[in-house]
Order: structure tokens, then C-alpha cells, then sequence
């Protein structure tokens, strides 16, 4: 099957290229980015050493779909979507933070409740939750970006305080995220499905917000499954999840947490197509629409020459 583990263009009017972990992204003019979705995969941190055939498509059209719902929410970036792995946008100055909101205890904020904590980025959480349980109410519990390293849990306090975002831009942003979530946790009711929690990035071109990156992707957010989930609950059981939690306990079960001395487990076709395969489910069960593969051919090729015809209409 053909796949995009990486890329090597050259673009008219190209001026920057930035290599992720799994997007190959191009600078043309200094005003717009070219954003190539591989099929490279990561987890704990590392990428993976096969890419999963489609992957990068199924990322790039769940966002492409959100983006193009949520508009009336909030302008985005995008420009244009020429190919099922490509998406176009405008250059905005991003924001250093990220905006996670979270409306059950799961992840992260569970492991932080375990440990004894009653306040996650300065947010107070009651007594007596137990993990998966619905928060009262949404929880903004934003993370800084780090150039180098992990991301870092930071209060609202400390953002405005620190001039790392201004007070009225950051209120703003709140409230983009509040309703953005909102509209996110409506789709997922429509199919089934619990927004657990998600993250969105920010940014800003001529003085005008943005909302910038992927968003409501199954490698940005957490869903589970409704059917089911109030029982589960009450009987303490481990929550059906659709995310990629499935490729990090195929990792553990083999040994590789991504720590020193620490080898990847091999990546068989067998391993790689069932991957593909698990992604694709996620696309129909996000989206409630059948996932449609491209002709097959050269992939590369296919992908130039969508940039290319696109790029003549900037």
C-alpha cells in the first residue's frame, strides 16, 4: 500500500521547510504553509519506524471537516484542502499556549487527581471523583508550548501575568475553546460517541484570531464511546476509548515505552495494516461517513501536483 513516511519538495516561492513528527510542512512566500500530513506515527514520543498507509489522510480530513464546522464558531487558517494528505493555510503568529479543555477526569488530570491534587492549572476539582467520571462542568486547563520538551500545565493567572498572552486575548480564547467544545461534543453525540476531552491551538494574522492546527482528530482528543459508559462507570471497568490509546498498548504489551535501552518492536505488515485499518474506523465513527481511499498510484506525485494546481490560485 502506499504510504508518505517523508517528503522532499521544492515548491515555486518555497521559503522555509519544517520537518514534525508527522507533518512535513513548506513556507511558499513567507504568507502561507503547505501542510503535508505523512503517514509517520508517533507515540511516547518517537516515530515509529513504518508509516501507516492512510493515516495521514484520515487526520488531515477529520480536521479539514471540524475546521470547515466550526467556522461560524471562529475564523481558521485554512485556505484549501487540494489533496486528501495536503492543507493549505495562511501564516498566523501562534500563541504559546495550548487551550486543552476537559469534561471528564481521564489522562492526565486523572493521574494528577490520583496523586492527591485538588487543583489542575489553577482549577479546583472536587472531592470523591474517580477516574472517567463527568466534571460539573468543562475544565480550560492550558498547557504552555515548549520549543524543547514536554508541554507544561500553566493557570490562566500565570499566562496573563507573565504578558505570555494578554488579558482580552486570553478571554477571548476562552471562550473560543468553551464553544468550539460545545460544538464538538454535540457532533460526538450524533454518533455515539463522548468528547472526553481536546486540545486547540491559536493564533494571529493582522490583529485577527485564528483558530490554527488540527482539531477534534483521534491524535488531539479523547473519545469514548456512550453506549455503555454509565455502566462501566458504575462498575469501575476501564472505558471503550477511540483514540490511538490502541497503538501505545500494542507498544507496552511488547515492551517499549519509549524509555533508554528500549527497542521498537517490529513493525509487521500484518502490525502495520491492522494500524491502517484501526484508523479508518476512526474516521467513520468520528465523521459518520465512509472513508474513501484515493486511486492508488504514485502517492508523491499525486500530492506535488494537487500543491502545484493550488498554488497557481493563491
Amino acid at each position: 500500500m502506499d504510504a508518505i513516511k517523508e517528503t522532499h519538495f521544492n515548491f515555486p516561492g518555497q521559503t522555509a521547510f519544517y520537518k514534525g513528527k508527522v507533518r512535513d510542512v513548506y513556507t511558499i512566500k513567507d504568507q502561507y504553509l503547505v501542510m503535508v500530513v505523512t503517514d509517520r506515527i508517533s507515540a511516547f514520543d518517537v516515530v515509529l519506524p513504518e508509516p501507516i498507509p492512510y493515516k495521514g489522510q484520515v487526520l488531515n480530513q477529520i480536521a479539514a471537516k471540524f475546521l470547515e464546522d466550526t467556522q461560524d464558531i471562529v475564523p481558521n487558517w485554512v485556505i484549501s484542502v487540494p489533496d486528501p494528505s495536503v492543507t493549505i493555510g495562511r501564516i498566523c503568529e501562534p500563541f504559546k499556549v495550548e487551550m486543552v479543555i476537559r469534561g471528564y477526569l481521564a489522562g492526565h488530570a486523572w493521574r494528577e487527581y490520583a496523586a492527591g491534587k485538588r487543583e489542575v492549572c489553577g482549577v479546583q476539582l472536587p472531592e470523591g471523583l474517580k477516574e472517567n467520571d463527568k466534571l460539573p462542568e468543562p475544565i480550560i486547563t492550558p498547557t504552555t508550548k515548549a520549543a524543547v520538551g514536554h508541554d507544561e500545565d500553566i493557570s490562566k493567572e500565570a499566562i496573563v501575568g507573565r504578558g505570555i498572552v494578554s488579558s482580552e486575548d486570553y478571554e477571548q480564547l476562552e471562550r473560543y475553546t468553551r464553544a468550539l467544545f460545545q460544538r464538538g461534543t454535540d457532533i460526538a453525540a450524533g454518533q455515539g460517541l463522548i468528547l472526553v476531552d481536546t486540545k486547540y491551538e491559536f493564533g494571529k494574522a493582522e490583529g485577527k484570531i485564528y483558530l490554527i492546527d488540527e482539531i477534534h482528530t483521534p491524535d488531539s482528543s479523547r473519545y469514548f464511546y456512550a453506549e455503555g459508559y454509565e455502566q462501566r462507570q458504575q462498575n469501575n471497568e476501564p472505558q471503550k476509548q477511540l483514540s490511538k490509546e490502541f497503538v501505545r498498548k500494542w507498544l507496552i504489551e511488547n515492551n517499549f515505552q519509549g524509555k533508554d535501552g528500549q527497542t521498537i518492536p517490529e513493525m509487521t505488515p500484518e502490525v502495520v495494516n491492522s494500524i491502517s485499518e484501526r484508523y479508518i474506523e476512526l474516521y467513520n465513527n468520528i465523521t459518520g461517513e465512509q472513508f474513501v481511499k484515493p486511486a492508488s498510484g504514485d502517492v508523491l506525485q499525486r500530492v506535488e501536483d494537487n500543491v502545484l494546481a493550488a498554488l497557481k490560485n493563491l
